[in-house]
């Protein structure tokens, strides 16, 4: 029987991981942390029977607290409350499926605690990975990586660890809007950017897919979890989302690993690794999808790649600017505050007024997150 807690338990990843577990009859979910959604994570509760659940704001909290009194469940609020949950005892997997910056703290406690993490909260390893990494081989933790394009590297370096990777190969759809020019980006409207080809995902990461953000955030992820440079992470445009990455090794032989776009096949392997069990669903027909093709990504129409790759070789606390300014700048996108090149423009002008500090601790990487968001705000 495996047991498990899950950090944004309502959002894309956390309803797809609970999907998983109704699917396999020995998974526990003991805890559970949701952001605003009571409605949906009182249903979860009850469905599920953890014995902590964790909600953001104290007055919701007391509100679910309230519906669920009835339950054996406890309530908890705040960072505190999700520190609880993260070392908790009776669990072993940390599924980090919350959005934002909010992850750090408790993924390092879990880890602390000796908790293998499922990290699907990529802003850990973006602007943290520099502490996030020595700290699993000082504790002996695994950390499994939930994104598809890192999972399917993971998958790649199955029984190769040994060899040297000489680069990754991140694939990426290239979004809704691949192959416009800025001119014609200019009046994209929210519920165009919402419209993604291949992945059905939240809101905020499928506006960062649209501008490739998201592709900038996940190649600097997987510097930190693959131990490689950022020039040795490659971005490839692959249209039909196929294949979800690859790695090549010095001897020029290319390992991938393919499969439909599923987001329950990388959560179910990382929960289960190494085994792997049934999952089901569509299957991959060679037959009917006739060919898979390749393109460079356009880091000039969507500049947000090219700062990624910026930040991520300057590193420091500018990884976490990027990321913050790009976080605002979603926001007050899905608002109708800003139009859509100026999520970019966002992110480059808080990069370039930054003076960067390397090798942060925590209390600097979120203070740096604070300065970015204070600075945004006084500007737009």
């Amino acid at each position: 029987m495996k047991n498990i807690a899950i950090l944004g338990s309502t959002g894309s990843i956390g309803t797809q991981t609970l999907d998983v577990v109704r699917a396999n009859r020995d998974i526990e979910v003991r805890a559970l942390a949701a952001g605003r959604n009571i409605r949906l994570l009182e249903e979860q509760i009850r469905e599920f029977g953890p014995q902590l659940a964790a909600v953001w704001e104290e007055e919701q909290a007391k509100e679910l607290a309230l519906r669920v009194r009835d339950l054996d469940v406890r309530v908890v609020s705040g960072m505190e409350g999700l520190l609880e949950l993260a070392v908790m005892p009776g669990y072993e997997i940390l599924v980090t499926a919350i959005v934002g910056m909010i992850g750090i703290r408790p993924t390092i406690a879990a880890m602390e605690a000796g908790k293998d993490i499922a990290l699907a909260n990529k802003e850990t390893l973006v602007t943290a990975g520099h502490l996030i990494m020595p700290l699993a081989e000082k504790t002996g933790v695994r950390i499994l990586p939930v994104d598809s394009e890192h999972s399917a590297i993971f998958q790649s370096l199955n029984g190769e660890r040994q060899n040297r990777i000489h680069k990754i190969l991140l694939t990426a759809s290239g979004g809704p809007f691949r192959g416009r020019t800025r001119e014609e980006l200019k009046h994209i409207r929210p519920e165009d950017a919402l419209k993604h080809p291949n992945w059905s995902m939240g809101q905020k990461i499928t506006i960062d897919s649209s501008t490739m953000v998201n592709k900038g955030l996940e190649v600097m992820e997987a510097r930190w979890l693959f131990g490689v440079s950022m020039d040795e992470v490659q971005v490839v445009v692959q249209p039909q989302s196929v294949i979800h990455s690859m790695v090549e090794f010095e001897d020029g032989a290319v390992m991938a690993q393919l499969g439909t776009p599923d987001m329950k096949l990388p959560i179910q392997y990382a929960l289960y690794y190494p085994e792997r069990r049934f999952l089901a669903g569509a299957r991959l027909d060679f037959a009917k999808l006739g060919q898979i093709t390749f393109e460079a990504p356009d880091m000039v129409n969507f500049e947000g790649l090219s700062l990624a790759y910026e930040a991520g070789r300057a590193g420091g606390t500018l990884p976490t600017v990027f990321n913050a300014a790009n976080e605002r700048a979603v926001r007050k996108f899905l608002n109708g505050e800003i139009g859509y090149l100026t999520i970019t423009e966002m992110i480059r002008t808080s990069m370039e007024r930054h003076r960067t500090i390397p090798g942060p601790s925590v209390d600097e990487i979120l203070a740096a997150e604070q300065e970015t968001y204070d600075f945004i705000e006084s500007r737009w």
